[in-house]
């Protein structure tokens, strides 16, 4: 993906290679490759790969942000609007792993739609200034 910016993080190989990835995609590079959390540990498993292909997503949606400004930056601020309104739907389907995202959204309590886990009631989102 990019070059690793540290080489002491055997299993998260794709967090330093997406770290990296970003750096190279705001520079300019245009073709990122995925590089999975079991690198230079093992053979990859079809779950290190799906983390390895979401974490090289991050980096070059990272990287688009810098190169590519307003256009990119379009769907984190969807996102945001998402998330203010606590629209789970909209959030999954912008998510670029909606199957992860809504794993954890399930683990919730059932009524508690208008709230995330971390803040419940105190979320700085609903508060209204």
């Amino acid at each position: 993906m990019g070059p690793l910016v540290t080489d002491v993080a055997p299993g998260y190989d794709h967090i330093t290679a997406a770290i990296g990835g970003a750096i190279a995609a705001a520079s300019g590079a245009d073709f990122l490759c995925y590089v999975t959390p079991a690198e230079h540990l093992r053979l990859p498993t079809i779950e290190d790969v799906r983390e390895g292909v979401i974490a090289s997503k991050i980096a070059a949606h990272a990287g688009d942000i810098v190169k590519l400004g307003e256009r990119a930056k379009k769907l984190d601020d969807e996102m945001s609007s998402a998330r203010k309104k606590r629209d789970w739907k909209k959030m999954f389907d912008l998510s670029l792993d909606e199957d992860k995202a809504r794993k954890y959204r399930e683990g919730m309590p059932s009524g508690e739609d208008d709230q995330c886990s971390m803040c419940g009631e105190f979320c700085a989102l609903k508060r209204e200034y």
